[in-house]
This record gives structure tokens, C-alpha cells and sequence, in this order.
């Protein structure tokens, strides 16, 4: 059998109805790859043993025989989830995540757990406790982060779909810097039972695939109300897919947000793919209007002012105490504490903490993390009129493409800017998506469209559209052949 790197989810399918292949092969051959390639990739923390993938799922429904990656902070009952940190090395989860249950329900093949940056902070996948993942194009350059485990495993042709997960943009945007498709729900959509909190308030599952068709494959899989999440929304499950007709919406206006679109320090060659993007829409029908969202020029900053808050509520109970690393020759609970956060936590985790903790305190929480939340509002309402005039609207995705490691070691906050463009739908809950737009100097460009809440249909239906006239989402890096 030859290999099946790079096929999607809906070609695998076909391969089974007509007897092509079976799902051992597909699983045999993706696991070959794994062992083939991930040494230099590092998308991997773990593998899982073939027959163990095959006993954990279903060997019916509707993604039965598919195999997938998962990011390393969701949930796998018996499997280690380390949130890619020493202080969880060890730690096996007692249970699924809502998603992980509902994908292994209609057969998906959960391969393994992907890299990421430890608890999901950072945007290039460098502050992994345990090694870094490359980029499929070029080994030179991050993924992006902080889903860049699984995100680099599908752009190397790994396996054909992984989920992530989103805080400020950590499945959009290492999409964009790989070449293939990252959507972020609308929050509350899926389930975030089972995902280990970074900002709760933020955070999202997220889905990644080479083909539009097969993010909305997982995704209606496994949207939709659960009760063992207080901020699951009240929606039922429903087809993302039946709706792909090549075709957008008849009346569709998009709006082009002209102060990120022509922000100072977008590349060039971003721009330019952008209005050719454009003229793509128009060709699909599609009205343009130029708008203005002013607050999107904060919302890096009130995205490092509340991920930071949030995070440093939610890793207090990472102590030493209940599960996770214990430092040894403790004398007093105080030492336990300081000795098991020092030795178990990086240090992005540790800043992020101590930032958290600053603007959290009585003497600058109204300086501080209240104007923060004072501006999310702002945002909110800056969205929801501009959702009056046009039905998406459009950004890039990143500033450019990918970087190199250590690009900004000495400049941070040159790499919290990583999220200027994709943080906003994380503080307004709305969904976002994005899809390959380019390339310039054989590295990928990332487009993104964004839509009201509970606008996933029609998000995917332009992203669709968008794909059949292009060729973007077919390139593939050639090593990885």
C-alpha cells in the first residue's frame, strides 16, 4: 500500500467504502510516520501503543477509523496529561474530557498526546518542559504555539485532523504559520470538561485539519451542550458539513478591519495576500466593506492583563500537595509549596504568574486587570456593531510568517504581539477561523475571518468557498512526503 500521508478525513472515508484500505492500514501507516519523522519534528510527547488505540474507541461512527492527535492539556482517561510541564510528568487522568469521550464514541483513533507550550503559554511552542516542535517547512522556524505539537502533526501529514486549544490564539495561529485550517468556536460550543484551565474565561477547544470540510467533520462530532460544564452553551449538535457547497452565503458582506489589516509591522507580502484574498471574495459573490474596530488595537494588552489574572487563580492549585511533583527534603508546608512550584513550573509559567498575581493585588487590580475587563466590554460592543453592518469580518491571522527560534529572547513583547490579531475573538467569545492564504518565501500565510457567536456555519461555509478557489490548502511541505 503506498502511503497515505497528507489524505483528509473525507478521502480516507471514500478509501474505506470502496475497500481501498482498512483502518489498520491507515493506523499502521500513520504510525509509521510518526516513527519516521517526529524525531525531527518533535510533535509528539507520546505515541500510544497500536493496540490500546484500537481498544479506547468505537469501531462505528462517523470518524470511526481516523486518526488523530491531541493536545496535551485535554483529558485522556489512563493516559499521562501533562500539559507539556514537569510539575505534571506523571499524572494520569481518571477520566475523558467531554470532546475525547465524543470522539472516541464515533471511532476516532486517538494516536497519541501532542507538544505544546507548558500549560499553553506561549506562541511559539519553545516553553515545552520536554523539547521543542519544528516547523514542517522549514526546520529553522516555530510552529507557533501554543497548540504547535498538533498543528505541525497535521501539516507534516502525520495524521489528517488534531485538536488544540485556544486562549489568545493558539490553534489560528500556528495554523497559519503551518498552512493549514484552525478554527476557534464560538465559546462555550464545546466542552471544556477535561481540559486543563490556563484563563477560563478564555479558553476554547479548538480543531485542526488540512481541509475546511474536515474541521467541520470533528467539530459537529463534538460541539454541542454538556452538563458537566457550567459554561457549555444550551445548543445541540448539528452538521457543519452539509451546508459546503463551494458556494457563500447569497447577500454575504465582509467586512475588511482596516486598522489590523494595515497595522504597523504587517509583512508585505501578508498585505498582499490579503486584498488577493479579497478579490477571491468578490469573485465568490461576496460585498466588501472597509470597517474600523478601534479597541483591537488593546486587546493584546487586555489579553495579558486577564490570561495572566486568570492564570495565576487557576495554577495556585498546582502546590505539591494533592497530585502532581512533590519536592523532597521539605521541612514546613510553606517550603512544600515554594519548592514544588519552583522545581515543577518553567519559566513562562512562573512570569505569567507573578504578572497575574501584580495585577490581581489590592494595590493595582483597578489600575490594572479592572480597565482590562472595562476594555473587553468596550470590545464586545465594538464587535457586536460592526456585526450590524457586515455578516464576517477579516484579518490576517499572524503579522507575517513563521520566525525563528529565539527570534524574540530579547524582545517579549514582541511575542505576546503574536496574538494582536486572533486574542480579540478569545475576549469577545466569538468564533474564528483560519485558512491558507499564500506563501512568501516558501512559508505560509494564514487568513482569518471571524463571525458573530454561533456564526460556525457560516464561518465555514465562506472558509469553504474561499478554498475551492484556491490552491493554498493543497501545498504540502515536500520533506514529509
Amino acid at each position: 500500500m503506498e502511503s497515505l500521508a497528507f489524505a483528509t478525513i473525507q478521502q480516507l472515508k471514500t478509501g474505506y467504502a470502496t475497500g481501498a484500505f482498512t483502518p489498520n492500514d491507515v493506523l499502521q501507516d500513520c504510525l509509521n510516520r510518526f516513527k519516521t519523522y517526529d524525531k525531527k519534528l518533535g510533535t509528539a510527547l507520546e505515541i500510544f501503543e497500536q493496540r490500546s488505540i484500537v481498544e479506547c474507541s468505537n469501531t462505528t461512527g462517523s470518524l470511526a477509523g481516523i486518526p488523530g492527535i491531541i493536545k496535551d492539556n485535554i483529558c485522556q482517561k489512563e493516559r499521562i496529561t501533562s500539559c507539556a510541564s514537569k510539575i505534571l510528568a506523571n499524572y494520569r487522568a481518571p477520566y475523558d474530557a467531554t470532546a475525547i469521550g465524543r470522539l472516541k464514541k464515533e471511532g476516532a483513533l486517538l494516536v497519541g498526546r501532542a507538544n505544546c507550550d507548558e500549560f499553553a503559554m506561549g506562541s511559539s511552542t519553545e516553553t515545552s518542559a520536554f523539547q521543542k516542535t519544528f516547523n514542517p517547512w522549514d526546520l529553522s522556524k516555530v510552529p507557533g504555539g501554543s497548540s504547535g505539537g498538533s498543528i505541525a502533526a497535521v501539516a507534516a501529514g502525520l495524521v489528517p485532523w488534531s485538536l488544540g486549544t485556544e486562549t489568545g490564539g493558539s490553534v489560528r495561529q500556528p495554523a497559519a504559520l503551518c498552512g493549514i485550517v484552525g478554527l476557534k468556536p464560538t465559546y462555550g460550543l464545546i466542552s471544556r470538561y477535561g481540559v486543563v484551565a490556563y484563563a477560563s474565561s478564555l479558553d476554547q477547544i479548538g480543531i485542526a485539519s488540512r481541509t475546511v470540510k474536515d474541521t467541520a467533520a470533528v467539530l459537529e462530532v463534538i460541539a454541542g451542550h454538556d452538563a458537566a460544564d457550567a459554561t457549555s452553551l444550551g445548543v445541540s449538535a448539528q452538521s457543519y458539513t452539509a451546508a459546503l457547497t463551494g458556494k457563500i452565503p447569497e447577500g454575504l458582506t465582509v467586512g475588511i478591519i482596516t486598522n489590523a489589516v494595515y497595522a504597523p509591522g504587517v509583512d508585505k507580502a501578508m498585505i498582499s495576500a490579503v486584498e488577493d484574498s479579497i478579490k477571491v471574495l468578490r469573485e465568490l459573490g461576496a460585498t466588501i466593506k472597509e470597517i474600523s474596530i478601534p479597541s483591537m488595537d488593546y486587546g493584546a494588552a487586555v489579553y495579558f492583563i486577564i490570561s495572566r489574572a486568570e492564570a495565576a487563580s487557576n495554577l495556585a492549585r498546582f502546590d505539591g500537595v494533592r497530585y502532581g511533583v512533590r519536592a523532597d527534603d521539605v521541612t514546613t508546608l510553606a517550603d512544600l509549596y515554594q519548592k514544588s512550584r519552583a522545581e515543577g513550573f518553567g519559566s513562562e509559567v512562573k512570569a505569567r504568574i507573578i504578572i497575574g498575581n501584580y495585577v490581581l493585588s489590592a494595590g493595582h487590580s483597578k489600575e490594572f486587570y479592572l480597565n482590562a475587563l472595562k476594555v473587553q466590554q468596550l470590545m464586545r460592543f465594538e464587535f457586536q456593531q460592526a456585526f450590524k453592518e457586515v455578516d464576517v469580518v477579516l484579518t490576517p491571522t499572524a503579522p507575517s510568517t513563521a520566525f525563528s527560534f529565539d527570534a524574540f529572547a530579547d524582545d517579549k513583547l514582541q511575542m505576546d504581539l503574536q496574538d494582536y490579531f486572533t486574542c480579540a475573538a478569545n475576549l469577545v467569545g466569538i468564533p474564528a477561523i483560519s485558512i491558507p492564504c499564500g506563501f512568501s518565501n516558501n512559508l505560509p500565510l494564514g487568513l482569518q475571518l471571524m463571525g458573530p457567536h454561533l456564526s460556525e456555519d457560516r464561518l465555514l461555509q465562506v472558509a469553504h468557498a474561499y478554498e475551492q478557489r484556491t490552491e493554498w490548502h493543497k501545498h504540502t511541505p515536500q520533506a514529509f512526503l
